[in-house]
């Protein structure tokens, strides 16, 4: 089933990206959520349309290029982002948002296809090359930072990023223990299980009414 993406999605596509997927994946949780919807021609026109006025915006020559980058390198974008307190991000900047931002503040506008970024889920500064022209690349430099606060410096950021990793090592180590723990009381359950008919009949052998029984016999 083909549909048009209303955001960007991990590992699927960008915003305005026709993309192929399951249906039910499509019905059950992207069109519910408001990620996607479903790929009309009249909709699919009106994308190609809108990325034909776009391009028309691009650089068409080296020099060209070269300005657009020599402005892009001189401007930091700063992202204000809810953070938890390891500086892992609630939510993500993805390549349409920086792209928003590059035309929202310097009216510049690119193709997000061409920044060479993946999505981040930290804060810190980032350097992201895009290519404007064949040969020229210009660097955005990105500030992501928690909301109306400072960035810790590079040695901060580097703390806060060993802290939430030995974080998840003791969560990975603590969760392989209660999994052990768990499958160690499956198997005495089991091994309980399996004794148990035998228990029974060696009481039973020893019950007193069976001696009661024994005795009760007359004797041929």
């Amino acid at each position: 089933m083909e549909v048009i993406l209303k955001q960007d999605v991990d590992s699927l596509g960008l915003r305005g990206d026709v993309v192929n997927v399951a249906r039910g994946y499509a019905r059950n949780f992207l069109l519910p959520r408001g990620l996607a919807e479903t790929a009309t021609p009249a909709l699919i026109r009106e994308l190609e349309k809108r990325d034909a006025q776009r391009a028309r915006h691009e650089a068409k020559t080296a020099d060209e290029a070269k300005a657009i980058a020599d402005r892009i390198g001189a401007v930091e974008f700063r992202f204000d982002v809810n953070a938890g307190p390891t500086g892992s991000l609630f939510g993500s900047v993805t390549a349409t948002n920086v792209a928003d931002r590059l035309w929202e503040q310097e009216k510049i506008r690119i193709d997000r296809r061409k920044l060479q970024m993946e999505t981040i889920k930290r804060i810190g500064r980032y350097t992201v090359p895009l290519e404007l022209f064949a040969g020229v690349t210009a660097e955005l430099h990105l500030a992501v930072a928690p909301e109306g606060q400072e960035l810790p410096t590079e040695e901060e950021l580097a703390a806060l990023e060993a802290a939430e990793a030995e974080a998840a090592r003791a969560a990975d180590e603590a969760a392989a223990d209660e999994h052990a723990m768990a499958e160690a009381a499956v198997a005495e359950v089991a091994v309980a299980e399996e004794d148990e008919p035998v228990v029974a009949v060696a009481e039973a052998l020893e019950s007193p009414e069976l001696e009661l029984e024994a005795e009760a016999e007359p004797a041929e």
